[in-house]
């Protein structure tokens, strides 16, 4: 039973996996503390920064709107962090890496089924039907 269990642990996608939900949560603390200490004060220099004081009240029931508004810009400056400092930074790297043709360039349709198929193919793949040769 200990060996099943250690074979278990050991597999290489449980570690990936604890490895990635570890990098994970160190990632999201660091992007929480961009976003709380460095662009949440941006949004208070023209006014006012924490709007968790606001309220209103009916019926005795206090109703906490600005807790809300507070939680709602939270997370879309944290979106437009990660946005704008992880996607598209990574995106730019992998578009500058890629070293694979462009896939429209390669292939065309075929006209039985507009299946993609390679130019310079003479029978469709998907459908097996035969295709003249690519002008």
């Amino acid at each position: 039973m200990l060996k099943d269990f250690k074979a278990f642990v050991l597999r290489g996608n449980v570690v990936d996996l604890a490895i990635a939900v570890v990098i994970g949560a160190a990632f999201g603390a660091v992007v929480t503390a961009l976003v709380k200490d460095l662009l949440t004060p941006l949004i208070g220099i023209p006014g006012k920064a924490d709007f968790s004081t606001l309220t209103f009240t009916i019926n005795g029931s206090v109703f906490r709107y600005g807790d809300f508004i507070n939680v709602v810009i939270a997370f879309v400056t944290i979106a437009a962090a990660v946005f704008f400092f992880v996607v598209r930074p990574i995106n730019m790297l992998m578009e500058r890496r890629r070293t694979e043709p462009d896939v429209e360039s390669e292939t065309r349709e075929c006209p039985e089924c507009l299946s993609n198929i390679p130019r310079a193919a003479s029978r469709c793949a998907f459908c097996t039907a035969k295709v003249a040769p690519a002008a």
